[in-house]
């Protein structure tokens, strides 16, 4: 069995705006629950509007998928938002094919998501 470097979650703030900064595999487990745990820190906080950036992220499940639509509706119901920021590889094609890039507003930058909030 492969061992593979923990998944590393950086928060930091553009305005008001938490970005989230994951690094790492998100996959079943440890992972997508620590994304999971990480994202609803940040929504208790206040914050509505929130940004997962996954250009650090090599591969996504299922599991990790579902840890951005539970905080996705989430956020949603409160009136807010989550944005990902994913450029095109191998994490963009899982996005697209289960179309939670038609559900999550998803761009290649942060500069364009943040614009999004505006």
């Amino acid at each position: 069995m492969t061992e593979h470097p923990p998944m590393e979650i950086i928060v930091r703030e553009s305005g008001t705006i938490p970005i989230l900064e994951v690094r790492g595999r998100l996959t079943i487990g440890d992972p997508s629950e620590q994304l999971h745990d990480a994202l609803e820190a940040v929504a208790q906080t206040g914050a509505h509007k929130v940004i997962v950036d996954l250009n650090g992220v090599p591969q996504i499940d299922s599991s990790g998928i579902s840890a951005l639509v539970r905080i996705s509706i989430k956020l949603t119901r409160e009136g807010g938002a989550l944005h990902l920021i994913c450029r095109r590889g191998r994490v963009r094609d899982a996005l697209t094919v289960t179309r939670l890039v038609e559900a999550i507003p998803t761009f290649d930058t942060e500069s364009a998501a943040l614009a999004n909030f505006a």
